[in-house]
């Protein structure tokens, strides 16, 4: 497959086998093979399902997945990027702030509402951008009005006297220089006076009390739509003012009935949700104490995860065909430990590998955001040229492998903070160094981070 250049949009899912896949999420994730051709497989499957009858459509499950593996290693970069090159409604929630139906935190079913407000944005948007140049130019027409009222009509004519069309001709005339004029910016200091509309809410919100959620919103939108009528006039920039009367007219332009619509059969179909720290709810209940809603919240979230029907303020969003992709280190809890039947529900399980050192050298230096690339770009703005030598590279990654053994392993997360230690007096005295060429070497590397990487104790601070 031919790769991408960093500008072009996200292919289309239809076109892309499971390899293809892979060879994408190559580009942002390294290493991690076997994950990567089991997300592959199961965003594939989703175009696969949408082919079928639809009377064995509504058979085909989603295969949920548990990725295992330390922190760091890319697991919620798989999910993220997956639900990108798929443009699906993609959310990440972290399965520890939950707590069971009865207890102060939110409630599993917050976790549909939120990815159904999601869909909706993100089908607004494309509906949005899809009626931009109309709303352009009729914001254009209304802001003429404005700079260049329009004349009166007559209420009468006279008998025997024919209509004078030289006022209506000298109006389009001046109407017409005016509009190339304001594409000219040459109207972009002067101010218009306009009515906008007021939308406040007059009382605080209830609180994230859980269960609420819901309640909140819907009396968000009740007391909003009590209060929203209240215009004011406002001084605005021409420049401002058009902005203001687009988007005024976009949103004229969109259905949202429609919208909603179609965002729900979006979160339907294509939706994926990431459990993250799924491992922190594994424990059984043995005790009372902080621990005692954590089978409560796999039991709610098993219907969730089975397929139910979820209340939201737009409607009705059924869960059935939403992949669940969760994820933990696993380090004390086994998935074994989870309930038997959340376990039922997530059939495929793979696990992440720790990171090498050449993974690190990797990372440093091939994804389409690698930190070398960001370092490079962000000093290049003080006309700072900052070049990495292979041994440099292959010193920080040293570094970050043996930082990762004795402290805590927090996978490529260490290379965050290796970096900016490494390159601190850099990025602090750079701009003093304009036209100036830095190479970091691995004699520059093991200079700067010798001290801390010696003292056990002061890398578990800075490192």
């Amino acid at each position: 497959m031919t790769q991408q250049t960093p500008d072009t949009e996200p292919l289309n899912l239809n076109s892309l086998t499971p390899r293809q896949i892979v060879e994408e999420l190559d580009r942002y994730v390294i290493g991690q093979k076997d994950a990567k051709r089991m997300v592959a497989i199961a965003l594939r499957n989703r175009w696969r399902r949408q082919q079928l009858p639809p009377d064995l459509r509504d058979e085909v499950m989603p295969k949920n997945i548990i990725m295992i593996g330390p922190t760091g290693v890319g697991k919620t970069e798989l999910a993220r990027r997956l639900a990108k090159l798929a443009q699906a409604p993609f959310i990440k929630v972290e399965a520890s702030k939950f707590t069971e139906v009865g207890y102060v935190g939110r409630d599993v079913e917050s976790i549909i509402r939120d990815l159904t407000e999601l869909a909706i944005n993100m089908v607004k948007s494309h509906r949005l951008e899809a009626v931009q140049q109309k709303a352009e130019q009729q914001a254009e027409e209304r802001l003429l009005d404005l700079l260049l009222p329009p004349p009166p009509r007559p209420s009468f004519i006279e008998s025997g006297e024919a209509p004078s069309p030289a006022p209506h001709d000298s109006y389009d005339t001046t109407r017409s220089k005016l509009r190339l004029q304001l594409r000219e910016g040459k109207f972009n200091e002067r101010t218009v006076e306009m009515e906008v509309k007021e939308r406040a809410l007059p009382i605080g919100v209830i609180s994230n009390i859980g269960g609420l959620d819901e309640l909140e919103g819907n009396l968000r939108d009740m007391l909003g739509g009590m209060f929203q009528g209240k215009k004011k006039k406002r001084l605005m920039k021409v420049p401002e003012a058009l902005k203001h009367l687009t988007q005024e007219e976009a949103q004229k332009l969109i259905d949202m009935d429609e919208v909603v619509r179609e965002a729900i059969a979006k979160v339907e179909q294509t939706g994926i949700v990431f459990l993250d720290e799924i491992d922190k709810i594994a424990g059984r209940e043995r005790t009372t104490g902080p621990d005692v809603s954590r089978e409560g919240v796999q039991r709610d979230l098993l219907p969730i995860v089975e397929g139910c029907t979820v209340n939201t303020k737009h409607g009705p969003v059924m869960t059935d065909h939403i992949l669940f992709i969760a994820a933990g280190a696993f380090h004390v809890a086994k998935p074994s430990d989870l309930i038997p039947e959340l376990q039922g529900r997530f059939p495929i399980r793979v696990e992440l590998h720790p990171l090498s050192k050449d993974d690190f050298v990797r990372i440093l230096t091939e994804p389409k955001g690698a930190l070398v690339r960001q370092y490079h770009a962000l000093l290049a703005t003080e006309g700072l040229t900052v070049e990495f030598t292979k041994d440099g590279l292959e010193a920080i990654a040293d570094m970050a492998v043996q930082v990762n053994e004795r402290t805590e392993n927090i996978g490529a997360r260490r290379l965050f903070t290796i970096m900016e230690r490494l390159l601190e007096e850099i990025s602090f005295a750079g701009p003093e160094w304009p036209d100036t060429v830095v190479k970091i070497t691995a004699d520059y590397v093991r200079e700067r981070l010798k001290d801390v990487v010696k003292d056990q104790d002061l890398s578990r601070y800075i490192l």
